[in-house]
């Protein structure tokens, strides 16, 4: 059933660009760990080793937060159509923020969306499958568009003072930068 590698194969790479959603598992020492759905067009894989994500303003900030405070992080993909398979990457991350130069380095390798904050890089030190047997059937319909269209009516500027609002501290009160 479950396989362990210690990269991202091209058959495991072909899994992954056919899912449309993702989650991010991150935990700081203490507190709450966090578990958040991901979608849209924003993940990308660097190398065999290395993935990178665009993190998009939300209602938190709580990877951001977790991050500073321990640089483990989770990402799993669960086959919601065709052959059932469950993938892990887990690794230490680092996140770049829009002011930083690694942030300037990857925003390229996506679309624009507006509303993006942060590009979270990982390093990947262990690849695990398992069988998916009981995760359901679900046909994917469309891309949700309420998040980039609140962000594009906010403007950059609103944006911008959004996250000083509601994504300064995370739900246990640890800074997000």
């Amino acid at each position: 059933m479950g396989k362990r590698f210690s990269e991202i194969s091209e058959k495991l790479e072909e899994f992954i660009s056919k899912q449309h959603i993702f989650f991010v598992g991150t935990a700081a020492n203490e507190g709450r760990v966090n578990i958040s759905p991901k979608g849209m067009d924003t993940f990308r894989i660097i190398n065999a080793t290395k993935i990178i994500w665009l993190n998009l303003t939300g209602s938190g900030n709580e990877t951001a937060a977790h991050l500073l405070k321990n640089d483990r992080m989770t990402i799993m993909f669960c086959a919601f159509e065709g052959k059932p398979m469950i993938l892990r990457l887990y690794g230490q991350a680092k996140i770049y923020h829009v002011d930083d130069k690694t942030y300037d380095q990857y925003i390229g390798l996506f679309p624009k969306i507006a509303g993006s904050r942060q590009i979270i890089e990982m390093q990947v030190d262990l690849v695990q499958t398992s069988c998916g047997y009981s995760v359901p059937f679900m046909d994917f319909k469309e891309e949700r568009t309420q998040l980039r269209s609140w962000a594009e009516k906010q403007g950059e500027q609103r944006i911008q003072e959004y996250w000083k609002e509601k994504n300064e501290y995370s739900i246990d009160n640890y800074k997000t930068k």
